[in-house]
């Protein structure tokens, strides 16, 4: 019930007005850096990392980054899909069939399917982890402590 609360609050502090701006404005940024063929979504975020600094608060940085992440991928794949050019390892496959369908007159259909897909298969990894992620640092912690454990038992050797 605790980590439930604790998405709530989540969502209600990642709805107010300057966090949703920071969003979209990441979003936009990430697709125009990630448009670039060679330029993923880790060099979107490296490059944009220092304009964080100052000007935006701690919350407002890693809402600003999930936006430049999530732009950065539907980037890349617009120019898989329209000239054949995958700007990283996870446009290929996009570039396959998106190309077949952008040359019979289908692209945008093409990139519909790519925003839907990213945003269908981004909301679904970002649900997983959120219910998962308690389960798992429990799981993590209880593994460490054991390791720990069997250290501190064995007599050091002098």
């Amino acid at each position: 019930m605790e980590s439930f609360t604790g998405i709530l609050h989540g969502f209600a502090v990642a709805m107010q007005p300057y966090y949703l701006l920071m969003g979209f404005l990441g979003a936009v940024l990430g697709t125009a850096i990630g448009v670039l063929p060679g330029m993923g979504a880790s060099l979107a975020i490296s490059l944009l990392l220092p304009f964080t600094f100052k000007l935006v608060d701690p919350i407002g940085a890693f809402i600003l980054f999930g936006g430049i992440f999530y732009g950065a991928q539907y980037g890349g794949s617009t120019t898989s899909i329209l000239i054949n050019t995958p700007g990283e390892s996870s446009s290929v496959v996009t570039a396959i069939d998106g190309y077949q369908m952008a040359r019979k007159g289908r692209g945008g259909a093409a990139l519909a399917c790519a925003a839907f897909g990213s945003f269908f298969a981004g909301t679904i990894a970002t649900f997983l982890l959120m219910v998962m992620a308690q389960p798992l640092v429990d799981w993590s912690r209880s593994w460490f402590s054991r390791s720990v454990r069997s250290r501190r038992s064995t007599p050091a050797i002098r």
